[in-house]
Formats: structure tokens, C-alpha cells, sequence
């Protein structure tokens, strides 16, 4: 008997998303929201940053975060899917797992449980994506 894989144990509608906030690429200045019950369903991609920078907002752990403006959302890995050898934000398939339409469904990007999805300032990520220079190691 084969055991089920973890993204498959909850359904659509009662999922688990790691949310990657990142404030700076460069100083690699990353921290994780896990966000549990979320209906990939029905949330949209609007609802879903909203939750988010209400948790950047009301965590106290969050406070150096709450100076940059998070506005795009990228999906970063999918549960027991390859993972990127950057370890700040996936640079691949910029036109399919960049969530831009904001009334689009999680469930219609291919979100599933335990996606992990990172959330930064767009115009940052253009930048260090021409000069993908870690300041600190």
C-alpha cells in the first residue's frame, strides 16, 4: 500500500499555504506565514494578499516588514514538485506562476495544499533579477 502524498490529505476547499514574505532579495531577507483552512476555491488572488498584509500588519514578529510595498504574488514550489536552486525566489516560469489577475481564483493558478508562494514588491524582483547578487551570505 502506498502512502497518499501530503498535498493530496486536504481538500481544495481546507488548504494549507506556506506564504514566503520577502522583503529584500538581495540581503536574502525572507520570512514564512503559514496559512491553514485556506478555499482554494473560492479565494482569489485580490482576497488572498489582503489576508497576508493583515498578517504583516498585525504580527508582531512582522514589523521590519511592514515598510515595503508587497504587491505580487509567485508561486515559489508545490508540495513534492522541484524546488529552485535560489533560495530567495524561483526565477522560472515567470508568465504561468505569477498570480496577476486578481480575480482569478487560487484554484485556477494550479494551487494546491501546501504550495508555497512567495509575496514581494514586483519592481524589486525586476531589479535583482538583472543582478541576482546575494549581499550577504
Amino acid at each position: 500500500m502506498t502512502a497518499a502524498l501530503t498535498n493530496t490529505l486536504n481538500s481544495t476547499t481546507s488548504s494549507t499555504l506556506t506564504i514566503r514574505v520577502i522583503k529584500n532579495f538581495e540581503y536574502r531577507t525572507v520570512k514564512n506565514i503559514v496559512l491553514q483552512n485556506v478555499n482554494l476555491e473560492t479565494t482569489t488572488v485580490e482576497q488572498l494578499k489582503e489576508l497576508i498584509r493583515e498578517k504583516i500588519n498585525t504580527t508582531p514578529g512582522f514589523r521590519p516588514f511592514r515598510n515595503v510595498d508587497y504587491d505580487t504574488l509567485k508561486i515559489y514550489t508545490k508540495a513534492h514538485g522541484a524546488k529552485t536552486m535560489n533560495l530567495v525566489i524561483n526565477f522560472e516560469h515567470d508568465e504561468d506562476w505569477i498570480l496577476n489577475d486578481e480575480h482569478s481564483t487560487l484554484v485556477s493558478y494550479g494551487i494546491e495544499n501546501e504550495t508555497e508562494i512567495s509575496f514581494f514588491n514586483f519592481e524589486a524582483y525586476e531589479k535583482y533579477k538583472e543582478h541576482p547578487d546575494i549581499q550577504w551570505d
